[in-house]
């Protein structure tokens, strides 16, 4: 037989296309002389014949996307893909602007920077969707004169603990 046939019988047996099939330096005679399949895999098991690795896509242009990504680039405009919402819909966004706005007003009411009716009433603006963001309520909070300022004695004190 010749080495195209041997090529063809050890694709079939080892499930890969011919074009991968290579045979090792120095055994063109003998994969030329191969008469059946059974010769064929005494070649494959002897080293004389193999099927090279399948070649993938490489990863490194996707991770080297994902780490920009991470990092808060390409972002923009155009690499959107969906409409405006499709990332993070409204409501995710409500959601994760009122939880970190109710944060930092239970934060200000365990440290006493204020009482309880000011708590009270900001929580409710929160829910009423008044504040755009976290800076706006601590804003609205100084500009009101509701928010009291940790005299530098306490503020000591906490340190040492």
């Amino acid at each position: 037989m010749s080495v195209s046939t041997a090529k063809r019988l050890a694709a079939s047996i080892l499930k890969v296309g011919e074009n991968r099939i290579k045979i090792a330096g120095g055994e063109d005679k003998a994969a030329a002389e191969v008469l059946t399949r059974d010769d064929v895999r005494g070649l494959i098991d002897r080293g004389a014949v193999y099927a090279e690795a399948a070649r993938g896509v490489s990863r490194l242009r996707g991770r080297m996307h994902a780490k920009q990504r991470a990092l808060g680039r390409r972002t923009g405009r155009g690499n959107r893909k969906g409409k405006r919402y499709a990332s993070v819909s409204q409501k995710e966004q409500w959601m994760q602007r009122v939880r970190a706005q109710r944060t930092l007003l239970c934060d200000l009411f365990a440290k006493g920077m204020i009482d309880q009716k000011t708590y009270r009433h900001t929580y409710s603006m929160i829910k009423g969707g008044n504040f755009k963001s976290r800076a706006s309520m601590l804003s609205h909070l100084r500009d009101g004169g509701l928010l009291k300022e940790k005299s530098a004695a306490s503020a000591g004190k906490a340190g040492t603990k």
